[in-house]
């Protein structure tokens, strides 16, 4: 399956290989997507896989559930109507062509 990721920097980072079950968090940091650190390794202890779902994925996708939410709160200040921790999304069939910005760090 394919995701895409666009980078702080703009640069466009497009994964033609994604598996489903795989956390989007898994992918991006395997793949080298510069901004996700992951730096609790998808343990949703952290904020650094941080990511705004783009609009148009949003139903799909889904809001965060209440202990993501709180990690959200971390990053306030960045903070969108579309966030989510990509180690909290997990990949089915029916997000095939997901397309996330990665959060600034």
């Amino acid at each position: 399956m394919r995701v895409t990721f666009v980078q702080d920097n703009g640069v466009v980072e497009t994964i033609d290989d994604a598996a489903v079950g795989q956390s989007l968090m898994e992918v991006g940091r395997a793949k080298g997507v510069e901004g996700i650190l992951a730096d609790c390794g998808g343990g949703c202890a952290c904020a650094t896989c941080h990511v705004y779902v783009d609009a148009a994925w949003w139903d799909r996708v889904g809001p965060p559930d209440a202990i993501e939410n709180e990690m959200l709160d971390m990053v306030d200040d960045i903070r969108r109507d579309t966030s989510r921790l990509s180690c909290q999304i997990n990949l089915r069939e029916d997000l095939d062509g997901l397309l996330v910005t990665v959060a600034p760090t």
